[in-house]
């Protein structure tokens, strides 16, 4: 598994960030974690980046313990956090010249990011100041340093935030090349639209709880055998407001995680939704996710 994390508890004195999430990213798979606020999603994250230390469980990427094997587990991982801070008197070339170095990359980094910046629409950037850059190009510039050296595992809070309706599709189509390739993502965003669009994985988090972790298609058949026709949307307020009932795939609900690794892997073309799909059961999947 390219991210793998067992058991994750995360505790701020009395208080409950989360409490014993599980779950698995195969790679090419793409997860959406979705929760209200204080949900426990950034913490998961930041514990994923190796920034934060479990008060209990096991974190790994690309098996790499985060514990035991922190070096290792970090250079197969790219985190690109909500707010992704740049070194302002750097110019955007100087920013891949760094991540280069960080990473210890050789052959070949140079064409890469070029090939970055003419996708993310950052040639005429290239020397630009980062402190002089937009909130968008700033976060063009993050998601191209986390691409640069071809990491297993990409983290992803927000990635759409500053960017124009370009930048968006260019995002989303770089998630989905990339998990083609086989790297592993996981995405959390209050875009639903977003996560119903390219995920093939569900997670849900609130409170510090996990409430369902299911693949999409999965999830889309068993809503249709029960004869429910919603949106992410709709099944995200039934699951966050309290209002589920024993089918809604609370965690330990057979229906929410039953799944073989083999089942775990890339994305297909069919089941992941075309953009403005408003219902998860209308689409039909065709092959396992």
């Amino acid at each position: 598994m390219s991210i793998s994390v067992q058991d994750f508890h995360k505790t701020y004195g009395n208080t409950v960030a989360v409490a014993g999430s599980s779950f698995q990213v195969a790679p090419g798979e793409i997860l959406g974690l979705v929760g209200p606020n204080g949900a426990g999603k950034t913490t998961t994250l930041r514990a994923l980046a190796g920034i934060l230390r479990p008060t209990r469980g096991r974190l790994a990427i690309a098996g790499h313990d985060l514990e035991t094997e922190p070096v290792a587990a970090k250079t197969a991982l790219a985190y690109v956090p909500d707010d992704p801070k740049l070194f302002d008197r750097l110019t955007v070339w100087e920013h891949f010249r760094f991540v280069s170095a960080t990473y210890g990359l050789h052959d070949g980094w140079t064409e890469r990011a070029e090939s970055l910046m003419t996708q993310f629409e950052l040639t005429e950037k290239r020397n630009a100041l980062a402190g002089e850059l937009s909130r968008g190009m700033r976060q063009k510039v993050a998601i191209c340093c986390g691409y640069l050296h071809q990491p297993k595992a990409v983290l992803l809070d927000e990635p759409l935030t500053g960017l124009d309706p370009r930048g968006i599709r260019t995002m989303k189509d770089s998630i989905c090349t990339y998990a083609e390739t086989g790297t592993a993502f996981v995405v959390s965003s209050h875009l639903l639209s977003l996560i119903e669009d390219l995920c093939t994985t569900l997670l849900v988090l609130h409170r510090g709880r996990q409430l369902l972790y299911e693949r999409m298609a999965d999830l889309r058949t068993r809503l249709a055998a029960n004869g429910q026709r919603e949106s992410l949307e709709d099944l995200f307020f039934r699951l966050t407001e309290g209002e589920a009932d024993k089918g809604t795939g609370r965690q330990g609900d057979k229906g929410t995680g039953g799944r073989g690794d083999k089942e775990t892997g890339g994305r297909g073309d069919k089941e992941t939704g075309g953009q403005g799909d408003k219902e998860m059961g209308r689409r039909e999947d065709s092959q396992p996710a």
